[in-house]
């Protein structure tokens, strides 16, 4: 029998407190997933890779192939260890010097250690927020808003440093470096997205060299090391021809304090969940193999096999296949935001690698709150833009800026000017018009506040 007391909710830690209210991308995605109406809605928002660059009979046919050797691909519905498949370890380190990604050699990687992530990279970037004690990172600005907030729910600090067309500048961190004066010594550490998202922008070789250079300067400020971890996602979709290919930073590592992530999800499948680090032997790698054991003993091992299959086998032609269907998909979406939204836009940053654009408009807003979202979701009240009565028009998804950019930054005003699209999941004509809808809603916007 209960005494008739009131029993409070079950408490909560920091973290758990901050979880327990859905953050807006995540409230984002879950609509997309509940109430997404295939053929009707159009996505434009939610980062999911194209459907024609998944390679569903070569998955089957990998696994047929790894239950044919067992002595090569021992149970691989069992349990693996929590550093990684040692056969996915070996195809990685071939794929990467074969393709001559980064431009790394056998004598680099002889010097790093490779480790394979629970449930892809960002298992690695949740572990590193784990297994360092909460402080400032420094990250750039618009940042990589899903991490951010992973960060900040952990209690992290998020500095981010603004970025111009070849990346985050690394004059604009050293200044804030200097303006942190004796906080600077609560920098925990460096973390920077090669191919940004939300911009897709590349960070260039020097740009790397010197966030390098900047880190080990703060190291020995400091006396002990600050790691700079690189987060390579979209790394292998630099798909423009010609486009300079940027060097590896380890290239520049002297003290053993950069940490490359990697993943497989954009040139393989998203549901293996393969994501990699490649970073110095010490005890940052050992506890995220320990964090990679408590969180779930291994990545699942059917997929690493499978993987290490694919690279083996079909690796260097998948890379190829890849880049060629988003170098195609880039194209035609540029031709369509021309047309479409041209006439409304400032800048357009993308179109050279990953599957992004990123919009920045002259005057029209578009927040959750603005009349060009509300446009676009159905949500303005007026059923000749809405639709009648269960039956609502198309609606479309995007990102707004305003998630993007650090609430707290000097970009914030801008991102209310800012969108991200995918050119990776619809089909050409659904993108396409996605993005005439998209000039609807901006010319609705527009006359609104004129």
């Amino acid at each position: 029998m209960t005494s008739g007391r009131k029993i409070s909710e079950v408490p909560l830690s920091s973290y758990g407190r901050l979880s327990s209210v859905l953050s807006p991308v995540g409230r984002m995605m879950a609509q997309f997933a509940a109430d997404f109406r295939d053929g009707v809605d159009i996505n434009l928002g939610v980062g999911y890779v194209s459907e024609e660059a998944i390679p569903y009979e070569e998955v089957a046919e990998a696994f047929a192939a790894i239950r044919r050797d067992p002595a090569r691909y021992r149970v691989p519905l069992n349990y693996g260890g929590p550093a990684g498949s040692p056969n996915l370890i070996r195809s990685l380190r071939r794929f990467l010097l074969q393709n001559h990604i980064g431009e790394l050699t056998s004598e680099i990687l002889d010097r790093y250690r490779i480790i394979i992530g629970a449930s892809g990279a960002s298992s690695l970037l949740e572990g590193v927020a784990e297994v360092l004690p909460p402080g400032i990172v420094i990250t750039s600005d618009p940042r990589y808003y899903i991490y951010c907030e992973i960060l900040e729910r952990h209690g992290y600090e998020v500095l981010a440093v603004p970025e111009d067309k070849e990346g985050i500048s690394p004059e604009a961190v050293e200044a804030e470096l200097a303006r942190l004066g004796d906080r600077v010594g609560d920098v925990r550490f460096f973390y920077v997205v090669t191919v940004n998202n939300p911009t897709c922008r590349v960070l260039t070789t020097s740009r790397r060299a010197a966030i390098v250079a900047i880190a080990e300067k703060l190291s020995q400020q400091l006396g002990h090391k600050v790691p700079v971890i690189f987060d390579g996602a979209y790394e292998l979709l630099i798909h423009e021809p010609g486009f300079p290919r940027p060097w590896s930073p380890l290239h520049f590592d002297r003290l053993g304090i950069v940490y490359e992530v990697g993943t497989l999800s954009k040139i393989v499948a998203p549901a293996l969940r393969i994501g990699f680090m490649i970073g110095p032997p010490g005890p940052l790698m050992d506890a995220l193999v320990q964090h990679t054991c408590d969180v779930g003993f291994s990545a699942p091992l059917f997929a690493q096999e499978i993987a290490s299959y694919l690279l083996d086998h079909k690796g260097d032609k998948r890379l190829e296949e890849v880049r060629s269907v988003y170098r195609h998909r880039a194209l035609v979406a540029r031709q369509a935001i021309e047309r479409h939204l041209g006439w409304a836009l400032a800048e357009i940053s993308g179109g050279e690698a990953g599957f992004y654009y990123f919009l920045t408009f002259k005057d029209v807003n578009t927040g959750e709150a603005s009349p060009f979202f509300r446009f676009l979701t159905r949500s303005t009240g007026d059923p000749a833009i809405d639709g009648p009565e269960g039956e609502p028009l198309p609606r479309v998804f995007y990102l707004p800026g305003e998630h993007c950019v650090d609430p707290h930054g000097k970009l914030r005003e801008l991102g209310q000017r800012q969108l991200r699209i995918s050119y990776a999941y619809e089909d050409l004509s659904r993108i396409e018009e996605g993005l005439r809808l998209m000039g609807e809603a901006a010319r609705y916007a527009a006359g609104l506040a004129s």
